[in-house]
C-alpha cells in the first residue's frame, strides 16, 4: 500500500532532552499504526513535530509524497493532515454541529473579502459545511445531539465530537492521540467502530493510547517507543509479548 505519511530521520531534542532521536516512520492508506510506550517516550511530540506544532531540528516529513518541514499548522491541515487532542480543545459553549463547522479545510467566511464581495458564495459554502457535518454526525452517532453545547453532553461523546471534528477536514492521515482516556461503556465500542470504518475508507491512522487491549483489538501493526526512539515494530502481541519491552513499559 501507498504511504500517505513518511518520516525519515526526525530528530528533536530540548536542552538535554531528546523527544525524537532519528525517526523513520511511515504510515500507509487504509491502515492504523498503534503508537506504544511509556509517559515521555515521544509519542505525542511525534504528533507534534508532523503536524507543526513543533520544529524539527533535522529530518524529513512528507505527506502524500509532499515534504511539509516547512509548511505551518494550517497548510498542513489543508493537504489533509488531521489529528484529536488529548485535552479535547472543544469550544465548550457551542453546539456539537458549531464545533465541527469549524473543521472544514476552507471556509469561505474566513476571508473578508469573499464575505464583503462574495456573500453568496460564502453562504453556499456554509450551507455545504452544515451538510457534511450533519453526514459525519450520522457516520459518529452523533447526530441526536447536534444542537446540544458540549458542556452539556458526556466526556466520552466529547471524544467523538473531537474525531468527528478532525473528519470535517476530509483527512488522508488521522492522528488520534489518546482517544480513549477516560471512556468506557458504549463509548469505547463507538470510539473503535467510527476508527475501524475510517481505516476502511482509506484513511491513514496513528493512534497514541495508553489502553493496550484498545491498541492490540484496533491496530494492524503497532510502534514501541522509549526516550524519542522506535524500538521495535510489528503486531502488539507481539511487542507487548517482548518481556524487555514490557520491562520499559511498565517497569520491575
Amino acid at each position: 500500500m501507498a504511504d500517505v505519511l513518511k518520516v525519515s530521520g526526525l530528530n528533536k531534542r530540548f536542552g538535554g532532552i531528546v523527544v525524537a532521536d532519528n525517526i523513520d516512520l511511515a504510515l500507509a492508506k487504509g491502515r492504523v499504526l498503534g503508537l506504544i510506550g511509556p509517559n515521555g517516550a515521544g509519542k505525542t511530540s511525534f504528533f507534534n513535530l508532523v503536524c507543526g506544532v513543533v520544529k524539527p531540528d533535522s529530518g524529513s516529513i512528507t505527506l502524500v509524497g509532499q515534504e511539509i518541514n516547512g509548511l505551518p499548522i494550517r497548510e498542513r491541515a489543508r493537504m489533509g493532515l488531521a489529528r484529536t487532542w488529548q485535552n479535547l480543545r472543544l469550544f465548550s459553549s457551542l453546539s456539537v454541529l458549531d464545533n465541527l463547522m469549524l473543521g472544514p479545510r476552507a471556509y469561505s467566511a474566513d476571508n473578508l473579502l469573499d464575505v464583503v464581495f462574495r456573500p453568496g458564495h460564502v453562504a453556499d459554502s456554509e450551507r455545504e459545511s452544515r451538510e457534511r457535518a450533519f453526514a459525519v454526525l450520522e457516520r459518529t452517532g452523533l447526530a441526536g445531539i447536534a444542537h446540544q453545547p458540549i458542556r452539556d453532553i458526556t466526556f466520552g461523546q466529547q471524544k467523538l465530537v473531537g474525531v468527528a471534528r478532525a473528519l470535517m477536514n476530509d483527512a488522508q492521515c488521522l492522528l488520534l492521540d489518546e482517544p480513549m482516556a477516560g471512556v468506557e461503556g458504549q463509548a469505547y465500542a463507538l470510539i473503535q467502530k467510527v476508527v475501524r470504518d475510517i481505516a476502511a475508507s482509506g484513511v491513514a491512522i496513528c493512534v497514541v493510547e495508553h489502553n493496550v487491549a484498545f491498541i492490540r483489538d484496533l491496530c494492524d501493526e503497532g510502534v514501541f517507543m522509549f526516550a524519542g526512539k522506535v524500538l521495535a515494530r510489528g503486531t502488539v502481541e507481539t511487542l507487548i509479548a517482548d518481556p524487555q519491552l514490557t520491562e520499559l513499559y511498565f517497569g520491575t
